[in-house]
């Protein structure tokens, strides 16, 4: 089955290709515990850092990356980058490329605009019970993904699911400004973030090894959108989230610490080369999200979500540093405003 995505530029359908679909399927058509002993070994870390290093390191895989032609295949756009692509002579350093994110990613000006922490395809839903079908019982368990003694503030709250493809740039921003409460990794499996996979693993990305951030936006200077869960998940061939900082640019790159401020849209952290995803917790009526991401995901198109939620569920292409959702201050009740010019957020690429 093919799957599709709403394109937020222009609003137009696309395909997504979908790298290494037949394996994936393969390996996770069938029941796991058939083949559980190959599942643990496909997942696990020591297979993960294998794959990653022939694919990304070897001199095959330098073969296979062809530089210009590589690039030009993923559909990359070279005037982007901050340094020469006649430097990127191994797919490693394609996919940790650095862009010129203040020219090529603008961002809204507003401060209490919630921002895109990556390039990715956007899902968006509630954690109430109140509140009909959640896709989250398929993503997620909130205890489990967080952890129990953090879980807590964000019950009957709002989540944001970011779902990074191979071909994107792989820097992860913040998505607000506030200082960091907590910041801890959880440990877990290397399962891909394939849609095909999500269905069939239960809660894939609250087993997947994970760094959790926990950001609290109400300081002064925040996005005042409340407590913010950021959690950065692993997939096959990620091996490693490397938080990495930077107030200007990319400039002397730090790690993230408790008690650090962040500011909305600048560069936290990277993946290692692939594909994963970036999870997003709000607490309860603390951020509205835009109405064309809600409006995308009731449309028809041929999205494999459908085949585990029930119903088509469709995901929105959006960018880095875009707009994605909107705070609202604690105390007032979030409404669902028809108006779409009075909610738009995002900027246009």
């Amino acid at each position: 089955m093919q799957h599709q995505y709403v394109e937020r530029s222009s609003g137009q359908i696309r395909t997504e290709r979908l790298y290494g679909d037949r394996i994936v399927h393969h390996v996770f058509a069938g029941k796991r515990e058939d083949s559980r002993i190959f599942y643990q070994a496909l997942t696990s870390r020591r297979m993960t850092d294998f794959l990653a290093y022939v694919n990304f390191d070897s001199l095959l895989g330098a073969r296979l990356c062809g530089s210009m032609r590589f690039m030009r295949g993923l559909g990359i756009d070279l005037r982007e980058c901050l340094d020469d692509p006649a430097s990127f002579d191994t797919p490693r350093k394609v996919f940790e490329r650095r862009i010129r994110y203040q020219e090529a990613r603008l961002m809204p000006h507003d401060p209490e605009v919630i921002v895109s922490p990556c390039d990715a395809r956007l899902l968006v839903g509630n954690l109430s019970e109140s509140m009909g079908l959640m896709i989250k019982d398929k993503l997620f368990d909130l205890d489990e993904l967080l952890g129990p003694e953090n879980a807590g503030p964000f019950m009957d709250g709002q989540f944001a699911v970011l779902r990074l493809t191979p071909d994107k740039y792989h820097y992860n921003h913040c998505p607000v400004s506030g200082t960091v409460k907590d910041i801890y990794t959880l440990d877990g499996r290397y399962a891909p973030c394939n849609p095909g996979c999500v269905i069939r693993l239960a809660q894939p990305y609250s087993k997947n090894r994970r760094v959790v951030t926990i950001i609290d936006s109400d300081c002064p200077g925040g996005s005042g959108s409340g407590l913010v869960a950021m959690v950065e998940v692993v997939a096959l061939m990620i091996g490693e989230i490397v938080q990495a900082y930077s107030e200007h640019g990319y400039d002397r790159p730090t790690p993230v610490t408790p008690g650090m401020f962040l500011k909305r849209g600048q560069p936290k952290s990277l993946f290692r080369p692939g594909s994963s995803t970036v999870v997003l917790l709000f607490q309860k009526d603390r951020v509205v999200f835009d109405d064309d991401i809600l409006r995308n995901q009731r449309r028809q198109a041929r999205t494999r979500f459908s085949l585990g939620f029930g119903r088509a569920v469709v995901e929105t292409e959006v960018w880095v540093r875009s707009g994605i959702a909107r705070a609202c201050p604690p105390g007032i009740r979030p409404h669902s405003d028809t108006n779409h010019e009075n909610r738009q957020t995002h900027t246009n690429r």
